[in-house]
């Protein structure tokens, strides 16, 4: 792979292979370098100072590897590094996924609508500015702390049964449900089962787009006809790890 034409992402773990997804979909020419941070994960508990210092080893990494853009699939990363890391690194282009509460307010604001994310998300001075300015009003916040975590570890009966418990007492209200983690789109089948046939929303496509128009503005689109490759490092050298992202891209791409 020619790193010099990498995209970089990260992600806490896996659940940027959602993002990814979408990417892939209008950007299929691009090489990709895939960081999953699981040694790190969950970033969600952690401090504002660990989380900017994890994320600026990332990122520096990426940008010795030449990279052309830099992705931060992670909501919480997102919140609590981006602005920091755009401030050292000005010369770099660094896209950050956000929760996607303004496609609510756009497209279905008057329905019920609950919000899920992490603590650490949801605690962010950039989500609070966020809900505020498109609040509906008719909106719930969920901290669902360690869902990401079970969702990275893959256990089947230990999702179903923690959201049966955090999640029945909305069942037959809520229309809308806003996935402000990047690990939630891996279970919408899961969460449906207990809300119903709810609408979902995430900045994963609007991430992708974004990303798509400031290469195309740099003119640093990968012209080629073929597909492009994508190399995946998990920074606890877990093959699980390895073996389920790649299982979750043949599924979302296909």
């Amino acid at each position: 792979m020619n790193k010099r034409e990498s995209i970089g992402i990260f992600d806490s773990g896996i659940g940027g292979v959602t993002v990814l997804k979408e990417i892939l979909k209008i950007l299929p020419n691009e090489n990709y370098i895939y960081y999953s941070d699981s040694k790190n994960n969950p970033y969600g508990d952690k401090t504002d100072k660990e989380i900017i210092n994890i994320c600026d080893k990332i990122v520096k990494k990426f940008i010795e590897q030449k990279c052309k853009a830099i992705v931060i699939a992670c909501n919480t990363a997102s919140a609590k590094a981006a602005k920091i890391l755009r401030t050292r690194y000005p010369e770099e282009i660094i896209i950050a996924i956000e929760p996607a509460y303004k496609m609510v307010h756009d497209y279905e604001y008057e329905k019920e609508t609950l919000i899920m994310a992490t603590k650490g998300t949801i605690e962010s001075e950039k989500f609070y500015k966020l809900y505020k300015k498109y609040d509906n009003h008719k909106t719930q916040i969920l901290a669902c702390k360690g869902l990401a975590d079970i969702i990275e570890e893959g256990n089947k009966e230990k999702i179903q049964i923690y959201l049966q418990r955090n999640l029945s007492k909305y069942g037959g209200t809520i229309k809308n449900v806003v996935l402000g983690c990047t690990h939630y789109p891996l279970i919408k089948k899961e969460i449906q089962e207990v809300l119903g046939n709810v609408k979902f929303f995430n900045g994963a496509n609007s991430l992708a787009k974004h990303l798509k128009d400031i290469l195309k503005e740099k003119n640093l689109i990968n012209d080629s006809e073929k597909n492009g490759k994508i190399n995946f490092i998990d920074s606890s050298n877990s093959q699980y790890k390895k073996q389920r992202f790649y299982k979750y891209l043949e599924k979302l791409v296909i």
